[in-house]
C-alpha cells in the first residue's frame, strides 16, 4: 500500500514539474524569439548592415504598412511576407521598432480624409485592381507601400515596384526580395542629418528647361538636388556626392575637364548621360531624312584614361519603340501608323547587382556603342547592352524615314550585347597626370587642394552614350499648358500603350526612373545596404501533371499517415502498459 501511495505522489510530482517547465518555456518563448533559418536564400535572415542600422537606432521607428484589406492572393503573400519582414526588425531591437497595418480607406485621425488622399501626396502611386469577393467583383485600390517615421522625418517605402501594368507573381517573388533593400535604405536616409548633395552640371548646354522636369521631380525627393556651373567654380567641392553631366551639347575646355578629372581622384562620384553625337528626332519633323555627325564634346581622352570609349556610331535593334509613320491617305488625311523605330531601342536590365530586379525596359534614342579599355585596377561592368538582334551603323550616317516603310533584314541584325551603358569602379589616374601645368597646380593649391596623379581611394564612374535616357517630354495640356511625361516616355505612343494597357494588350513598360535611381544610389549609398538588393528568392513552384497524378498517394502520405502512425504509438503504449502491471 505504502508502495502504491509513492508512485501515485511521484507520478503527481512528475507532472506539475512538466507543467511548470513548460511554463517557463512558453514565458521564455513570449519574451525572446528565434529561429533558425534553413531556407537556401537565407529569407528570414537580416544582413550586418540592416543589423547594424537597427543597433544605431536612437529612437523608435513607427512604420504604417497600407496592406490591409480583401487583396487577391498575390498582395496576401506580400502583406503576410511584410509581417514576417516587420517581425525580423522587431526581434532585432523591439524596443524601437513599431509597426501596424492600416487599410487606405481608413480616415486619418481627427481628419475626414481617408488615408489613400495623404499616400497620394507624399507620392505614391495606387493599383486599381477588381478584387473577386463572395458577392461578386469589386474594384479595390492598392497601396503597396509603407510610410516610416524616424527622428522628426517621414518617408514612403515601396513595397512593390511592379512596372509591367499586370500583377505577376514574378513581381509578387522580386518586390519579396527587394523588401530588406527598400527598408534598409529608407532608414539610413531618414537617420542622416541632411540629404546627400546631387550636382546637375550646368555650362555644356545641359537641358535646365522642361526636358529635365522628371530628374528633378525623381531626385529631390531623397536628395539634395543643385545646379552646379562647372565653368563658373574655379573647382568641384568634396561635399557634393554625385556630379550628373547630361546630354551636353557644348565642347569641354580643358580647364573644365581638369575639374572634373581631380574631382574623381579626390574619390568624387561621376554619373554621365552623353549624346556623342548630333542626331535628334526633331531635325526629322521638318524633312524625312538627316545626317547623325560626331558633336566633338572632347571628352574622349578623358573617358579614355579611366576605362572606356563612346564611339561615333548608332545602335540599331530590332526591340525598339515605335513612331507613327504616314502609310497612305492624302496630305489633308494622312493615315498614320505605328511602327518600330530601330533607332529607339529598349534595353531589358541585365544581371548585375544594380539593375537585376528593375522590372521593365529602359527607352533610348539614337544611342552610342561603348568600348572598354584595359585599364589595371579599374573593374568595368556592363550595365545595359542591346538585344540578340541588333546592329551598329558608322558616320555620318543617313537617318530616314524610309528606312521604315520595310520590315528590316533581320539578317543584317546580328550582333548582341552591344554594350551603351557602363560601370567603372577601382583607382582611377589621372588625365593630366603628366600635363597638368604648374599654373593649373597653384590654381588647385589657392583653394586648398594639391593636384592628385591617381585616385586616392576607390572611384565609381557610371557613363551611359544617350541623355535622352533620363529625359522626358511634354505633351500638349488643357489652357495650352504642356504636361510632362515621365523620363523614357516616348510622346508619339504614350497614349496607345495607356490604351492597350486599360485593354489588357501589348503594353511595353518603362523604368527609366527606377534605372536613374539605381545609378544614384549605387554611387552615395552605402555599399553594405546596396548588397542587400542582391537578395533573390527563388520560385519553387509545384509540378501540375505530377501533383494531379500523385495526388491521392502525396494526400495519403501527409493526412492520413500521421493519423496511422499515431494510432500505432497509442496502441504499442497501451500493449507495452498491460504487460508491465499485468
Amino acid at each position: 500500500m505504502n508502495k502504491l501511495m509513492d508512485r501515485i505522489i511521484a507520478s503527481k510530482l512528475g507532472w506539475l514539474w512538466l507543467i511548470i517547465i513548460l511554463l517557463v518555456i512558453n514565458l521564455a518563448a513570449s519574451a525572446v524569439h528565434s529561429r533558425i533559418d534553413l531556407t537556401k536564400e537565407k529569407r528570414y535572415t537580416l544582413s550586418a548592415a540592416t543589423n547594424n542600422l537597427l543597433n544605431g537606432l536612437t529612437e523608435p521607428v513607427e512604420i504604417d504598412v497600407f496592406l490591409k484589406g480583401e487583396f487577391p492572393s498575390g498582395f496576401r503573400k506580400l502583406a503576410n511576407s511584410t509581417t514576417e519582414f516587420l517581425q525580423l526588425l522587431k526581434d532585432r531591437n523591439g524596443a524601437n521598432i513599431r509597426y501596424r497595418f492600416i487599410s487606405p480607406t481608413e480616415k486619418v485621425p481627427g481628419t475626414n480624409m481617408p488615408y489613400g488622399d495623404s499616400l497620394v501626396n507624399l507620392g505614391a502611386v495606387p493599383i486599381n485592381l477588381t478584387v473577386q469577393l463572395e458577392a461578386g467583383q469589386s474594384s479595390n485600390i492598392i497601396f503597396p507601400v509603407a510610410v516610416m517615421r524616424y527622428k522628426g522625418k517621414q518617408a514612403l517605402v515601396n513595397l512593390y515596384p511592379g512596372a509591367s501594368g499586370r500583377i505577376s507573381q514574378e513581381e509578387i517573388n522580386s518586390a519579396e526580395a527587394l523588401m530588406e533593400y527598400q527598408f534598409a535604405k529608407t532608414l539610413d536616409n531618414l537617420g542622416r542629418n541632411q540629404k546627400r548633395i546631387i550636382g546637375y552640371a550646368v555650362g555644356n548646354g545641359e537641358p535646365v528647361d522642361s526636358r529635365a522636369y522628371d530628374i528633378s521631380q525623381t531626385l529631390q525627393k531623397d536628395y539634395d538636388l543643385r545646379l552646379f556651373n562647372l565653368p563658373g567654380f574655379p573647382v568641384i567641392p568634396d561635399s557634393m556626392g554625385v556630379l550628373m553631366i547630361v546630354k551636353p551639347i557644348a565642347q569641354f575646355s580643358e580647364q573644365e575637364k581638369l575639374k572634373i578629372d581631380q574631382f574623381v581622384m579626390r574619390g568624387g562620384k561621376l554619373l554621365c548621360f552623353i549624346d556623342n553625337l548630333i542626331a535628334e528626332q526633331d531635325s526629322l519633323s521638318y524633312k524625312p531624312e538627316t545626317i547623325a555627325y560626331d558633336r566633338n564634346l572632347n571628352l574622349t581622352d578623358l573617358f579614355f584614361r579611366y576605362g572606356l570609349r563612346i564611339n561615333t556610331d548608332l545602335v540599331m535593334d530590332l526591340q525598339c519603340d515605335m513612331i507613327p509613320l504616314v502609310v497612305g491617305g492624302t496630305t489633308d488625311n494622312p493615315q498614320l501608323e505605328f511602327l518600330r523605330w530601330n533607332y529607339y531601342p529598349l534595353f531589358s536590365p541585365g544581371n548585375n547587382q544594380l539593375l537585376s530586379k528593375i522590372p521593365g525596359y529602359i527607352g533610348s534614342r539614337f544611342v552610342n556603342s561603348i568600348d572598354t579599355i584595359k585599364v589595371p585596377g579599374v573593374k568595368k561592368t556592363v550595365l545595359l547592352s542591346s538585344s540578340n538582334h541588333s546592329r551598329t551603323i558608322s558616320t555620318p550616317a543617313l537617318i530616314s524615314f524610309n528606312e521604315n516603310r520595310n520590315t528590316p533584314e533581320d539578317i543584317r541584325f546580328n550582333k548582341s550585347g552591344i554594350p551603351v551603358a557602363m560601370l567603372l569602379e577601382g583607382k582611377f589616374t589621372s588625365l593630366y597626370r603628366n600635363r597638368a601645368s604648374q599654373a593649373q597646380k597653384d590654381s588647385l593649391a589657392s583653394f586648398g587642394m594639391s593636384f592628385l596623379g591617381e585616385s586616392t581611394t576607390e572611384g565609381k564612374i557610371i557613363v551611359v552614350s544617350d541623355g535622352d535616357i533620363v529625359l522626358n517630354d511634354m505633351l500638349p495640356g488643357e489652357n495650352g499648358q504642356a504636361v510632362p511625361l515621365p523620363m523614357g516616355w516616348n510622346r508619339y505612343t504614350y497614349r496607345e500603350y495607356e490604351k492597350q494597357s486599360e485593354a489588357g494588350k501589348f503594353f511595353i513598360p518603362v523604368a527609366n526612373r527606377e534605372f536613374l535611381l539605381n545609378c544614384v544610389e549605387y554611387l552615395v549609398n552605402n555599399p553594405a545596404i546596396s548588397e542587400t538588393r542582391n537578395k533573390d528568392i527563388v520560385l519553387r513552384l509545384l509540378d501540375s501533371q505530377k501533383v494531379k497524378k500523385d495526388r491521392l498517394r502525396w494526400q495519403f502520405f501527409n493526412i492520413g499517415l500521421p493519423i496511422l502512425l499515431v494510432i500505432l504509438a497509442g496502441m504499442i503504449y497501451q500493449y507495452l502498459r498491460k504487460r508491465k502491471y499485468a
